[in-house]
C-alpha cells in the first residue's frame, strides 16, 4: 500500500486531454454565465454578445486567453469606430457604403496576413466587427452609434469575465507548455545530430523538420508575458535559444553533407567522433567538463589538420571537425539557456545572450494582397445580391459572409474549415430551436436557465478545446446565443429564428463556393512562390543588396521551412526535392554573406565567383572554387584559414542534389 501511494499516478495522454477539455468547458461556461448575468443586471440590450465573446477569446492557457482578450478589445474598438465613421457618411448610397465597409474589411484582412503573430487577431476583429454591425446598419444607419457602443460594452464584459475565470480558476500556464515542448525539441535536436554522426540513412534536408517545433515554440512564447511570470533575462534567453537551435539545424545539415565527401576519417578523428556520440547518448546534458574537453580536442585537431591540408578533401575534413565543434558548443549553450528558462533565472556560466534575434517571420505582401482582393470581391458581390434582391435578412447574411472571409482567409484551403463550421452551425440551429420552443418557455429564473443551458455549452466547450473539432464547436457556441435570443426576457419568434438560420446557411454556403474559387491557394503554387522568393533573396545577396545578417537569414529560412513542410503533404511534387532546393538556397545565401562580411577582402577572384553564381553552371563554379581553395592551402595564418573555411562552405552549398 505504501508503494502504491508513493508513486504519482500517470494518466494516459487521452485521459489527460479529456480532463483538460472538460475543465476548459466548465471554466468557459462559468465565465459565459457570469458575463450574461452582469449584462442582464446593468440592462444591456444584447447580452448574447457577451456570451459569444467569452467563447471566442477563451483559450486553454492563461496567457493565450489574456492576450486574445486584449487583442479582441483593441480590434473591436477599432472596428466599431471605423463603422461609426463609414456608415453615416455614406448612408444615402447603400452600394457605396457597402463598398467602403468591404474595403475596410479587406484592408484589415491584409494587415492580419502580414502580421502573422497572435497580434493579427486585433486586425481580424477590426474587420470582423465592422462586418457584424456595419452591414445590418446600412438600411438603418441612424442607430449605428448606439449599436457600436453596446457592442463594445458587451465585448468588454465578456473579455473581463473570461480573463477573470481563466486567470484565477485552475489556471493553465503557457510557460509550462513552452518548457515541456522545449525539452522535447532539445531532445529531438540531440537525437538528429547523433543520427547524422552515426551515418543513419536520411535525406540531407532531414534536420529541417525541426523548423515546425521552432514555429510551435514561437506561437507559445508570444503568450508567456501574459502569464505574469516573466523577467527580461528569460525573454532574451527564449530569443537566444531559438537562434542557437536554428543555427544547430544548419550545422547538422553541414555535417550530413560533409560525411560522405572525404572518405575514411583519421583514427584520432574517429575516436573523437565516437566520444561525441557517447556524449550525445548520455542521459541529461552531460558534465560541463566533458563538453569542454570535447571542444578542446576539436580545436587541437582543427589546428593540426588545417596546417597540414593540401587538397580540397583535406579542407572538407577540417570543415567537418569545425562543424562538429560548433554542434557541441550549440548544444551546450542550448542546455544552459533551457535551464535558465525553466527556472526563470539569468543564464549561468556565460555572458547574457545579448542582441538575440529570435523568431523572424516571412511576410509576403503580394500574396496577402491577393487574398484581401479576393475577399473584397466576395463580400461586395454578396452585397450587390442583397441590395438588388431587397432581401430583408440580406444584411445579416452579408455580415456573416464578412466574418467567414476574415476568420478563414488565412488558410490556403478555407473551404474544409468553413464546412466544419457549417456542420456545427446545423447542430447549433437544431439545439437552439429545441431550447427556444421547448425548454426556455418553461424557465422562470436565472439559476434554472444556467442549469438548462449547461449540457449544450459544456459539450460544445469540450469540443472547442480539441483542435480537430474547434470550428465545429464554434458553430454551436456562436449560434446558440443568437438564435435563442438570450435577452432579459423570453422572446421566442419562430419566423425570426428561421430567417436568421436561412441567412446563416446562405452566407456560409456562398462563402464555401466563392472562397474555393477565389481564395484557395494550391499547395504547389504556394511552394513555388516560397522557393522563388528564396532564389530572389539569393540574387540580392550575391549582388550585395540584401539587408540581412546571418542570424536573421537563418531564422527567416526556418520560418519559410515551417511554412513549406505542411504544404508538402498536399503537394504532388517529391517533398525531398522542394526541401533540398530550400536548403540549397539557405546554405548558399549564408555562404555568400559570410564571404561578404569576411575580415579578409574577397578580392577580384571572389567577386568573379559571385558574378558567375547566378549566370554559370554550378559545376563549373565549384571547380573554380576548388582551385581557389587549393591555391590558399596550406593555410598559414588565421585569416587565410577562415577564408578557406568560407570557400569550402560555398563549394558545398553550390553542389546541387542529384534530384535537382
Amino acid at each position: 500500500m505504501k508503494n502504491f501511494f508513493s508513486h504519482p499516478v500517470r494518466l494516459p495522454a487521452a485521459l489527460r486531454n479529456d480532463a483538460g477539455a472538460l475543465i476548459y468547458a466548465a471554466k468557459s461556461f462559468a465565465a459565459a454565465m457570469l458575463a450574461y448575468y452582469i449584462a442582464l443586471s446593468i440592462g444591456l440590450e444584447r447580452p448574447s454578445w457577451a456570451i459569444i465573446t467569452v467563447y471566442i477569446v477563451s483559450q486553454t492557457s492563461v496567457g493565450a486567453s489574456l492576450s486574445r482578450s486584449l487583442y479582441r478589445l483593441a480590434g473591436t474598438v477599432a472596428g466599431a469606430s471605423a463603422t461609426v465613421l463609414i456608415v453615416p457618411t455614406f448612408a444615402n448610397t447603400p452600394i457605396l457604403c457597402s463598398a467602403v465597409l468591404t474595403g475596410w474589411i479587406a484592408f484589415c484582412l491584409w494587415l492580419s496576413l502580414l502580421e502573422r503573430t497572435p497580434r493579427a487577431y486585433a486586425f481580424v476583429l477590426a474587420g470582423y466587427t465592422a462586418s457584424l454591425i456595419g452591414f445590418p446598419a446600412v438600411s438603418d444607419p441612424g442607430g449605428i452609434f448606439n449599436v457600436a457602443i453596446v457592442r463594445v460594452q458587451e465585448i468588454s464584459i465578456g473579455i473581463f469575465c473570461a480573463a477573470l475565470i481563466h486567470r484565477y480558476v485552475l489556471p493553465a500556464r503557457a510557460s509550462g507548455l513552452f518548457n515541456a515542448k522545449l525539452s522535447q525539441t532539445l531532445q529531438a535536436a540531440r537525437g538528429r545530430v547523433a543520427d547524422t554522426l552515426a551515418g543513419k540513412p536520411d535525406a540531407a534536408s532531414g534536420p529541417l523538420h525541426l523548423a515546425l517545433a521552432l514555429q510551435f515554440l514561437q506561437g507559445i512564447s508570444h503568450h508567456i508575458p501574459y502569464d505574469f511570470a516573466l523577467s527580461a533575462p528569460v525573454r532574451q534567453a527564449r530569443k537566444a535559444i531559438h537562434d542557437r537551435l536554428a543555427r544547430l539545424v544548419i550545422v547538422n545539415c553541414e555535417l550530413h553533407d560533409r560525411q560522405p565527401a572525404f572518405g575514411t576519417l583519421p583514427a584520432d578523428v574517429q575516436t573523437l567522433l565516437g566520444d561525441v556520440q557517447a556524449w550525445l547518448a548520455a542521459e541529461g546534458t552531460g558534465a560541463s567538463s566533458t563538453t569542454e574537453a570535447l571542444r578542446l580536442r576539436c580545436a587541437l585537431l582543427i589546428d593540426r589538420y588545417a596546417a597540414q591540408a593540401q587538397t580540397i578533401d583535406d579542407a572538407l575534413q577540417v570543415s567537418f571537425i569545425r562543424y562538429l565543434s560548433e554542434a557541441i558548443a550549440l548544444l551546450q549553450q542550448c542546455e544552459r539557456l533551457s535551464g535558465a528558462i525553466h527556472h526563470a533565472k539569468p543564464v549561468s556560466g556565460e555572458r547574457q545572450p545579448r542582441a538575440a534575434k529570435g523568431y523572424v517571420f516571412h511576410r509576403d505582401p503580394l500574396t496577402a494582397a491577393r487574398t484581401a482582393l479576393a475577399a473584397f470581391a466576395i463580400i461586395l458581390s454578396g452585397c450587390l445580391i442583397w441590395i438588388f434582391s431587397a432581401w430583408p435578412d440580406g444584411g445579416t447574411a452579408v455580415s456573416i459572409l464578412g466574418v467567414c472571409c476574415t476568420l478563414f482567409g488565412s488558410f490556403d484551403t478555407p473551404a474544409p474549415h468553413i464546412v466544419k463550421y457549417i456542420i456545427g452551425s446545423f447542430w447549433g440551429v437544431v439545439i437552439s430551436l429545441f431550447y427556444s420552443f421547448a425548454l426556455l418557455p418553461q424557465v422562470s429564473d436565472f439559476p434554472v436557465l444556467v442549469a438548462v443551458l449547461a449540457p449544450a455549452y459544456l459539450l460544445a466547450g469540450s469540443l472547442q478545446a480539441r483542435p480537430p473539432t474547434t470550428f465545429m464547436a464554434m458553430g454551436i457556441t456562436l449560434t446558440l446565443p443568437i438564435l435563442c435570443e438570450l435577452g432579459a426576457r423570453y422572446s421566442g419568434d419562430f419566423a425570426v429564428a428561421a430567417n436568421t438560420a436561412i441567412a446563416l446557411f446562405a452566407a456560409t454556403g456562398f462563402a464555401v463556393i466563392s472562397m474555393s474559387l477565389l481564395q484557395t491557394v494550391q499547395a504547389d503554387d504556394a511552394i513555388t512562390r516560397l522557393l522563388n522568393l528564396c532564389q530572389r533573396d539569393i540574387r540580392r545577396s550575391v549582388k550585395g543588396t540584401l539587408r540581412a545578417d546571418e542570424t536573421h537569414w537563418i531564422n527567416l529560412m526556418m520560418d519559410r521551412t515551417a511554412l513549406l513542410l505542411p504544404r508538402l503533404q498536399r503537394s504532388e511534387r517529391a517533398p525531398e526535392q522542394a526541401l533540398d532546393r530550400l536548403l540549397h538556397a539557405l546554405r548558399l545565401g549564408l555562404s555568400v554573406m559570410h564571404l561578404r562580411r569576411s575580415d579578409t577582402p574577397p578580392g577580384r577572384e571572389v567577386d568573379a565567383l559571385f558574378h558567375r553564381i547566378n549566370a554559370a553552371d554550378s559545376n563549373a563554379v565549384c571547380e573554380r572554387i576548388a582551385a581557389l581553395i587549393e591555391r590558399h592551402l596550406p593555410a598559414a595564418d588565421e585569416h587565410t584559414r577562415q577564408f578557406v573555411f568560407r570557400l569550402v562552405d560555398l563549394h558545398c552549398a553550390l553542389r546541387r542534389p542529384e534530384r535537382g
